[in-house]
């Protein structure tokens, strides 16, 4: 795993904690799901 891809898994997670601390996880939860499907409908889009 390259440094990079370390720093983004890890930051992936802070900001996991983080919302769980501010009580914003199904915020950040549905973003993720919303960004995931659009980003597959792209990808069929342009394949």
């Amino acid at each position: 795993m390259s440094l990079k891809s370390s720093i983004y898994k890890f930051l992936r997670i802070w900001n996991d904690v983080d919302a769980v601390k501010k009580g914003k996880v199904g915020k950040r939860i549905g973003r993720r799901v919303t960004g995931r499907t659009a980003g597959k409908g792209i990808r069929k889009l342009f394949k």
